[in-house]
């Protein structure tokens, strides 16, 4: 399960980053949901999931570009924000499902993530 949550978790650091929210949406999906399987995710959340997944795969791709691409290209910049906003959501989903809600950040990631070293609860 820990690929998964990790795959979510690079996910949504791609969506908090910078440029506009199309592209990240779409480099976060690519690089980072695209190849979770849904029966490997808790069951609470893979209707969810497939959800997203077919919205992001709805379009018929052009020559030269995948159905990421072309599905993402069509959708308005809200659209774009309300599966991006899913996608954080189905995260933390993902954690409370998978730990009871007792979420702590990885250790390797404080430094990267600005959250002070005392502020992060240790195992």
């Amino acid at each position: 399960m820990s690929y998964q949550v990790d795959r979510f978790y690079a996910a949504v650091l791609v969506l908090a980053g910078h440029g506009h929210i199309k592209q990240r949406l779409k480099r976060a999906f690519e690089e980072n949901l695209a190849a979770i399987d849904e029966d490997f995710l808790p069951i609470s959340v893979q209707q969810t999931f497939v959800g997203i997944r077919q919205q992001m795969c709805q379009v018929a791709p052009l020559k030269g570009e995948g159905a990421v691409c072309a599905s993402v290209r069509k959708m308005s910049p809200e659209q774009a924000s309300y599966c991006a906003e899913s996608i954080v959501s189905l995260y933390g989903e993902l954690l409370r499902s998978v730990d009871g809600g007792q979420t702590v950040l990885p250790l390797g990631q404080t430094e990267r993530s600005g959250v002070p070293p005392f502020l992060v609860k240790s195992n």
